[in-house]
C-alpha cells in the first residue's frame, strides 16, 4: 500500500487561493512590443517581442490581432503551469488541412506559441499558487499580468525547411523577455491547500529538449506540432465572443479547411483533473491522459519505440500497450516491479511507479515535470485497478 499512500499525500498538494503578493513590480519598458504579429523565416530573435503575437496594455498580455488561443481536452502536465496557447497564420496563407489522426497540415509561416505561468500566492514574487482551471486569469483575450508569474513562452514555427522550437524565459519586470536557447532554471515555492509549500526548480528546456519531445517521427528527426490534432482540439473554447467548438472557429476563422463536422470528427474525453470517475468515463479519460502525455514519444516512430510499448489512441490494451509486459531495458525504472500494467493492482506497475518517482533515471516523462501529477496518478492507477484479471 506504499503507492497509495504516496498518492493520498501527493494529493493534498491542491488548490490554493490566489491573491497578490503585495508588492509591485517595476514597469517594464512595454514598447519592445510588435504592434503586429509577425513570422521570422529565419534565425532566432532575441525576444518573443518582435514576434508581434502578444503585446503589454494596461497590465495585461493581450492577444494580437489575428492570433487565436486554444485549449486541449485533456492537456500535458507540465508541473501544475497553466498554460495559453495561440495560434497565428499569416495574412493571405492557406489554411490548415485536415487530417484524421496526425497534426493538421499548417502552412509555411504559421506561428504557435505556448505560454507557461502560475497563479501568483501571497508572500512573495516567487510564491505561487496550485490550480487547476485551464482558463484562469485569461477572459479569452487579454491574461492579467498582476495575479499570475509568467515563466516562460515556447515558440513553434513553421518555416521552409521545417518547424523550428525557440524557447523565451520571462524577466522578472513580467513585460519583457530573452531568448532562452540553452535553457533555464527558475525557483519557485508552490503553495497548496492549507498553506503547505513544496519546492520547485523549473526548468526551461534547452532546444534539444524541444526536439525531444516533438521530433515525433526518429526516422525524418523534424520537429512538429503535438497538440493541434482533430481530436484534442474537439471541443468547446471559452473566446471572448463566448463559448464555441474549437474545430468549428477554426474553420469560420480560416484556420482550417475540410474534415467532417464536429459531432463526427474524432474526440478525446475533457479532463481537468476531476476524480473519482467510473466506467466508461474513467476509460476515456486514462486514455486521453496517456495519449497527450505519453503517446508522442510511445509509438511505433517515436524517441520511444525500441521500448515496445506503444500507447497511441488506435493501439488496444494489450500487451504492446503494456499488459502484463515485461521491460525490455528500463533499468532502476521498474521499480522492482516486473510488468509495466498489472490488472487489478496499479501498486505493482511499473507504469504507475515511473509516474510517481521524481528519479531521474527513472521517472516518466523523462523531461518536462519535476514534481509527480498527484490528479493523473490517481487516474491511472484507478484505471489499472478497475481491470480485471493479473499476470
Amino acid at each position: 500500500m506504499m503507492m497509495r499512500a504516496l498518492y493520498a499525500a501527493l494529493g493534498a498538494l491542491a488548490l490554493a487561493a490566489c491573491g497578490n503578493d503585495g508588492g509591485r513590480l517595476e514597469p517594464a519598458d512595454t514598447a519592445a512590443w510588435q504592434v503586429a504579429p509577425a513570422f521570422h523565416a529565419s534565425g532566432n530573435p532575441a525576444t518573443l517581442e518582435e514576434w508581434g503575437q502578444f503585446r503589454i496594455e494596461d497590465g495585461a498580455l493581450v492577444l494580437a490581432e489575428g492570433v487565436v488561443p486554444y485549449g486541449l481536452n485533456t492537456a500535458l502536465f507540465s508541473d501544475y503551469a497553466l498554460k495559453l496557447r495561440t495560434v497565428w497564420l499569416p495574412e493571405g496563407a492557406d489554411p490548415a488541412s485536415w487530417d484524421d489522426g496526425e497534426v493538421f497540415g499548417f502552412p509555411v509561416g504559421t506561428v504557435i506559441t505556448k505560454t507557461f505561468y502560475y497563479p501568483r500566492s501571497s508572500g512573495g514574487f516567487e510564491r505561487v499558487a496550485l490550480e487547476h482551471d485551464p482558463d484562469a486569469h485569461f477572459d479569452g483575450h487579454a491574461l492579467d499580468l498582476s495575479a499570475v508569474r509568467v515563466i516562460e513562452t515556447r515558440v513553434l514555427v513553421h518555416r521552409e525547411e521545417g518547424w523550428a522550437a525557440i524557447p523565451y524565459a520571462w524577466n522578472d519586470d513580467q513585460g519583457s523577455t530573452r531568448l532562452a536557447r540553452a535553457g533555464a532554471f527558475v525557483d519557485l515555492t508552490l503553495i497548496a491547500a492549507a498553506g503547505r509549500t513544496q519546492a520547485l526548480s523549473y526548468q526551461i528546456p534547452d532546444v534539444n529538449q524541444c526536439a525531444q519531445c516533438h521530433v515525433t517521427n526518429a526516422g525524418d528527426a523534424q520537429i512538429r506540432p503535438i497538440g493541434p490534432r482533430a481530436r484534442h482540439l474537439n471541443g468547446t473554447y471559452p473566446y471572448a465572443h463566448g463559448e464555441q467548438n474549437q474545430l468549428a472557429y477554426w474553420r469560420e476563422a480560416g484556420l482550417l479547411a475540410g474534415g467532417p463536422e464536429p459531432v463526427a470528427a474524432p474526440r478525446n474525453a475533457v479532463w481537468h483533473g476531476e476524480m473519482p470517475l467510473g466506467g466508461l468515463a474513467l476509460d476515456a479519460a486514462a486514455r486521453a491522459y496517456i495519449d497527450i502525455n505519453c503517446a508522442h514519444c510511445h509509438s511505433r516512430t517515436g524517441h520511444a519505440r525500441t521500448s515496445g510499448l506503444f500507447l497511441e489512441p488506435a493501439d488496444p490494451v494489450g500487451a504492446s500497450f503494456g499488459l502484463c509486459k515485461p521491460p525490455i531495458a528500463a533499468g532502476r525504472g521498474t521499480g522492482n516491479r516486473l510488468y509495466s500494467i498489472v490488472p487489478g493492482d496499479s501498486d505493482a506497475s511499473i507504469f504507475v511507479f515511473r509516474m510517481v518517482t521524481s528519479r531521474p533515471d527513472a521517472m516518466m516523462p523523462e523531461i518536462g515535470r519535476s514534481v509527480a501529477h498527484a490528479e493523473g496518478v490517481a487516474l491511472i492507477a484507478q484505471w489499472i485497478d478497475a481491470m480485471a484479471g493479473g499476470c
